[in-house]
């Protein structure tokens, strides 16, 4: 069972592969790992101690940020990584990044936007989208309105961490991803485009 695994300058953390979309252009539709993983689909949630311990197991030191990501939406786990958040806290100075689909507050029922604070460096949110109606054709999201709450959680957890980014892969056309800039101007964060298949 892969839990951590580097790709690039970073140390990624695979904690779920549940997830409340089906995005067309999703790593996990094309492929099993990421990286140095040969798989990333888990036979069983690792419990947070497991999260940590493997954590443990590498030297922090050789990674530019740990980041919340693998093959499933992290906040379904949100409170355990922030148990292994407080831990890597207590024992190093790395960055901690979480990529989300920016559907915890959905997920959980509340905002859970405060509890970012003090633990994360970045969110890095896939915005997918220009609109509504395009985000529910690419992504088949589980809860309705989840494109609003998408943006709703990106301005929530701007005020908690010091970096929030918005991010679109590549293939969507520049039409739309000079659109999905002005989003992210209006938002006041950051924004990424990124080359489909990374």
């Amino acid at each position: 069972m892969t839990i951590t695994y580097s790709y690039g300058q970073n140390l990624y953390v695979n904690t779920t592969n549940r997830c409340d979309m089906h995005c067309d252009f999703c790593l996990r539709q094309n492929g099993d790992g990421v990286g140095e993983a040969d798989s990333l689909w888990l036979a069983r949630e690792p419990s947070k101690e497991e999260i940590w311990a493997d954590i443990q197991r590498r030297d922090l030191t050789a990674f530019r940020e740990l980041v919340f990501c693998g093959y499933g939406e992290p906040t379904y786990r949100l409170h355990d990584i922030l148990w292994v958040c407080d831990r890597v806290r207590e024992s190093s100075d790395i960055a901690i990044r979480m990529d989300t689909n920016g559907h915890g507050n959905l997920i959980w029922g509340e905002d859970v936007t405060p509890l970012f604070a003090g633990r994360f460096d970045t969110v890095s949110i896939s915005l997918n989208a220009r609109d509504k109606e395009t985000y529910d054709r690419r992504c088949a999201p589980e809860y309705e309105n989840s494109y609003e709450a998408m943006l709703d959680f990106a301005r929530r957890v701007k005020e908690q961490v010091p970096r929030v980014i918005l991010s679109v892969v590549d293939c969507i056309g520049p039409e739309e991803i000079e659109d999905c800039r002005r989003i992210c101007a209006e938002l006041g964060v950051e924004y990424r485009v990124r080359v489909y298949g990374t």
